[in-house]
């Protein structure tokens, strides 16, 4: 008896990341005002008021940007920061480090409940894939709140 081989079909997976700048070229963040301008600059800040929406900024080992990335955008009330999509996003970056953020579109900069146990599975997940989160910002069109300078990284 003649055992037939099956063939599957695989898509090959690629990373690759050909920035078009030198390394020192990139931004430094060494403070929370640092990634808030950065951010600020790279929003849709006439959503700002309007949705909530999340972006993440990818460090090298020396904190320089390597990249923002538009995480989710939602309603009013909420949106969607999964740990999977994040880590899977930084991983694939080969990111040392990153700084997560959101907006309120109320204006409120207080975080809720949910922001706090986010950021706490955020930073505990970090640990294990050896990616620090270093602050997790919300932010409006004038401010913004830092967990870091508030104590809670």
């Amino acid at each position: 008896m003649v055992q037939e081989t099956q063939i599957y079909k695989v898509a090959e997976v690629q990373v690759s990341y050909k920035p078009d700048y030198k390394p020192s070229d990139r931004p430094k963040i060494t403070s929370s005002k640092q990634a808030y301008e950065l951010l600020t600059q790279q929003w849709d800040l006439g959503k700002i008021e309007l949705l909530e929406q999340s972006k993440m900024i990818l460090l090298n080992r020396e904190n320089r940007v390597l990249g923002i990335v538009d995480i989710s955008t939602g309603g009013v009330s909420g949106t969607i920061l999964d740990p999977k999509i994040i880590f899977s996003i930084a991983l694939k970056a080969n990111t040392s480090s990153l700084i997560i953020s959101h907006n309120h579109p109320s204006g409120n900069l207080k975080p809720s409940h949910a922001d706090i146990r986010l950021t706490n599975q955020l930073k505990e997940g970090g640990k294990l894939l050896e990616i620090v989160v270093w602050d997790h910002l919300i932010i409006s069109n004038d401010s913004y709140y830092s967990f870091a300078d508030d104590g809670m990284m």
